[in-house]
């Protein structure tokens, strides 16, 4: 249903559609049943619109316009199979149209979908509440659910919050105002989408430019990248973090050649008056107005994955072009969708959104989201899956990422390892319980103690009963444990010692973390490969008993996973071996290893 007097955009008119940085940006999305494809067709019919896929099979941008304006719509179901999707469009989109039954009134995934606008940056919401047939046109239940959602995303700091009454099916308040909703005086749908007054201010910010790579394709050796915010001319000039260093910019190339200025939005090559080291993931940044560096920092979390999020557990963040390893150090809260009230949390689930502190492995330069929601983004990727787990916004750098130096100390662990015949390095035993890794483990320290080699055995029994009492058997303190042991193990190697570790560690993620700790040959994966069968066999503590019996939970090997190395410096058949001459095979491989 159309209004008469509005007509298709001819395609010269809609030729200014293609300029993203002019088009009004919207995401909608809707729960399931929620009427979003009918609303759509009834938007888009008489209306040229071109269809393009987005970044998965159920995220499509659609470009269409009208002579009053040109739109880019991320099209996206809203439930909750589609939470990244509708992070990633959010992260880019001015306006979000939210769809709900007026059957039904604000649901879960509604009320979520809110939460992920507001974190994604976008400050105008409206909420469509569609099938208003279903309840004879009221205007009580409409207020009703309008008033719970004003309420709701009132306490989520958007700029401006609307509500239409729309029945999808009929086209009632889609492109023109309907005769049987005469209670309603605000603007059709159509109509609020193309009044509405959204600033773009990303060119008034100060200058970021997140390199991408070098490029020498026309003849000159330069860095590309999309301006993030602000605007750039040669003769500027900048900074480049997290090194600090300033340049001044000799010449901008564009797709057609030399250009004499860009402004955010813009894809340019940047070339500088003398050389200057320069690598992906570098942000080129305005001298006065620069963003923050640091190493830790405070962020909301939207949970995407299956697998819950475990704190200290190391994954990858990918972050203004940049891919490094980081850590959630702690989870401060989780949000709930209905109330958004915080409550306390040792992980978080599929679909969840919570508040955390993370740790990354070298200095990145960012904006809080607050102030620049181009350069506060980041995702989260699984290290072994290459799942993206999670999509962030940064809230604020933590202080004492920037406060804490390192203290110069005069015996270095050079001179400390001179004083003795071998190399300090971690032996990592691995393996079920009931493996045989604390008495293989007990053999090559006093085999190497009998040779006049510096040790120090940790051992996971041992270990729980101080350093780490206060920690249960869930994967989250399985996870913590294994950080805290491999911090202990490394300030060992930084006295020259030879650590011996005997822990289940049953996951890949945390022995890795260890061995990154760790210079590059210092770590000695040792995996003692015992049969899951014998090891219930032989049950020297009873624990598989009890296991089997329901006595004792997360069990590894019983109702928890053991995650078996995919390639150990040392494999132990210890199904098929007695533990002397396994032991044997430890210290002849610290000679192969050349640690001995």
């Amino acid at each position: 249903m159309r209004s008469p007097t509005e007509t298709a955009a001819a395609p010269a008119e809609r030729s200014g559609a293609a300029d993203t940085r002019t088009a009004l940006r919207l995401l909608v999305c809707g729960a399931a049943d929620a009427g979003k494809s009918t609303l759509l067709g009834q938007l888009f019919d008489g209306l040229q619109s071109d269809l393009e896929q987005g970044s998965g099979i159920d995220l499509a941008y659609r470009h269409f316009a009208t002579p009053r304006r040109a739109f880019i719509a991320a099209d996206t179901p809203g439930d909750e199979q589609h939470t990244g999707n509708i992070a990633a469009a959010a992260s880019k989109s001015d306006l979000a149209v939210l769809l709900a039954d007026a059957s039904k009134g604000l649901l879960p995934q509604t009320r979520r979908n809110v939460i992920i606008a507001s974190l994604m940056g976008i400050r105008h919401v409206m909420l469509a509440v569609n099938k208003i047939d279903l309840v004879g046109y009221e205007r009580a239940a409409f207020d009703e659910i309008c008033e719970r959602f004003r309420a709701f995303a009132g306490e989520l700091g958007f700029e401006q919050i609307a509500c239409v009454p729309v029945c999808a099916r009929d086209g009632d308040n889609v492109s023109a105002g309907s005769a049987r909703t005469p209670w309603y005086a605000g603007p059709h749908l159509l109509e609020y989408l193309e009044t509405l007054d959204v600033k773009d201010d990303r060119t008034a910010k100060p200058f970021r430019m997140p390199v991408e790579g070098t490029d020498v394709s026309q003849g000159i050796h330069g860095f590309a990248g999309t301006l993030a915010s602000g605007s750039l001319r040669p003769g500027d000039e900048i900074v480049v973090l997290p090194s600090g260093k300033t340049a001044t910019v000799q010449a901008l190339l564009g797709p057609a050649g030399e250009r004499g200025s860009a402004r955010a939005g813009d894809a340019v090559t940047v070339a500088f008056a003398g050389e200057i080291d320069v690598v992906p993931g570098d942000m080129f940044a305005a001298l006065r107005g620069r963003p923050q560096v640091a190493d830790q920092f405070a962020a909301h979390l939207v949970w995407l994955s299956d697998v819950p999020l475990l704190p200290e557990r190391s994954y990858l963040m990918n972050i203004n072009n940049r891919t490094l390893a980081a850590t959630v150090t702690e989870l401060k809260h989780r949000v709930d969708v209905d109330s958004l009230a915080k409550l306390a949390a040792k992980t978080l689930a599929f679909n969840e959104i919570g508040v955390c502190n993370l740790a990354v492995a070298a200095p990145v330069a960012f904006d809080p989201r607050s102030e620049n929601r181009a350069t506060g983004g980041f995702i989260l990727i699984d290290r072994d899956s290459s799942e993206t787990v999670a999509a962030g916004m940064i809230d604020f750098a933590l202080r004492r990422a920037t406060n804490i130096h390192h203290q110069n100390i005069t015996i270095s662990k050079v001179e400390r390892t001179m004083l003795k015949q071998h190399r300090p390095a971690v032996l990592w035993f691995t393996g079920l319980s009931g493996a045989g890794k604390s008495t293989i483990a007990n053999l090559v320290e006093a085999a190497l103690h009998a040779r006049g080699v510096h040790t120090l055995l940790l051992d996971g029994d041992n270990v729980r009963h101080s350093l780490n009492r206060d920690l249960g058997f869930t994967e989250a303190d399985r996870v913590e444990n294994i950080r805290r042991i491999g911090e202990v193990a490394k300030l060992m190697t930084d006295a020259g010692l030879i650590v011996l570790c005997s822990f289940i560690s049953p996951f890949q993620a945390e022995r890795r973390m260890v061995r990154e700790l760790l210079a590059a040959d210092e770590f000695v994966e040792i995996f003692v490969d015992t049969p899951l069968e014998e090891c219930i066999a032989r049950d020297p503590k009873g624990l598989y008993r009890r296991a089997l019996a329901g006595e004792i939970k997360n069990f590894t090997g019983v109702d928890q996973p053991y995650e078996a190395p995919k390639k150990p410096e040392v494999r132990l058949e210890a199904g098929r071996k007695d533990a002397e001459t396994l032991a044997d095979e430890v210290i002849e491989s610290l000679g192969r290893l050349k640690i001995l």
